[in-house]
């Protein structure tokens, strides 16, 4: 066991230099240098069009399941069906009166399937690379979800009730105001925002960096490794395997978190108080 610490010991320290050894991934690799309209507002990178093929892809495969809807729907539309079916009842409707559920269904399902397709990019070859990762497109839905739920908190209660409500809770004595307001402000208007961002990116940059890691330790205790170092690289090539699989739940889960917290947090400004 000694001899196989030194060999990945010695394989790490090499992997900032020009020859061999194990190349570790960096955050280098979530900001790639463009290769179109360098220089200006409009520069386009690899990110890019990992954006650009899910949000194709994801389009193709809507207009495939819509298209032709019938009574007796076909395979295609079945499962689009059961998607769009799971988003309303599992999510929109866990959080929502059902009125509010079908109002923002399309809404909800959009932020859903779009994080779903920017994450499983992942884990598909050739791409390799969630855009999640990087902050632009979670903190956009993310404000997304924020002018969603306090528009309709505003247009529920009217701008005075609904800031009444949120910032001066209601039971509590006047004094602690100066303690509250302040805290409800925070938690209600800047990190409800500010988790989802974060949580999303971070997840989608530790998957990345764990499927990363291990498939380029397989590569170098294959290629290069010799007698147990070979077998030891079979074992990573597994563990590769099972984190591409649970990377892809995670891909699916966060979609899944994401939608359901907005649909909270407009079901909660509904509500009446």
């Amino acid at each position: 066991m000694s001899s196989i610490s030194n060999v990945l010991t010695a394989a790490l320290a090499s992997s900032d230099g020009e020859g061999g050894g194990m190349h570790m991934p960096s955050l280098d690799e979530l900001y790639p240098e463009p290769f179109w309209r360098i220089g200006d507002w409009f520069e386009f990178n690899r990110v890019d069009l990992i954006r650009v093929i899910a949000t194709v892809g994801l389009v193709v495969l809507i207009y495939l399941g819509a298209r032709r809807t019938r009574l007796v729907p076909a395979r295609g539309q079945s499962t689009f069906e059961l998607a769009v079916g799971f988003v309303h009842k599992q999510i929109c409707e866990a959080a929502m009166s059902p009125q509010l559920a079908r109002r923002y269904l399309p809404f909800i399902a959009t932020i859903f399937f779009g994080v779903l397709a920017l994450n499983i990019t992942g884990v598909l070859p050739f791409l390799n690379l969630s855009s999640n990762g990087l902050v632009a497109v979670p903190m956009i839905l993310a404000v997304c979800a924020w002018i969603a739920f306090v528009a309709q908190g505003v247009k529920t209660h009217g701008l005075g009730h609904y800031l009444a409500d949120n910032l001066f809770p209601k039971g509590a004595p006047k004094w602690m105001y100066i303690l509250l307001t302040p805290i409800e402000f925070l938690s209600t208007f800047i990190l409800r925002p500010v988790t989802l961002t974060v949580r999303l990116m971070a997840n989608m940059i530790a998957g990345h960096f764990l499927l990363t890691a291990f498939f380029v330790m397989t590569s170098y205790l294959v290629i290069e490794g010799s007698g147990l170092l070979k077998g030891l690289g079979l074992v990573t090539a597994a563990a590769s395997f099972i984190f591409v699989v649970f990377e892809i739940f995670i891909a699916g889960l966060q979609a899944f978190i994401f939608a359901m917290l907005t649909s909270v947090y407009i079901g909660l400004a509904s509500e009446k108080h």
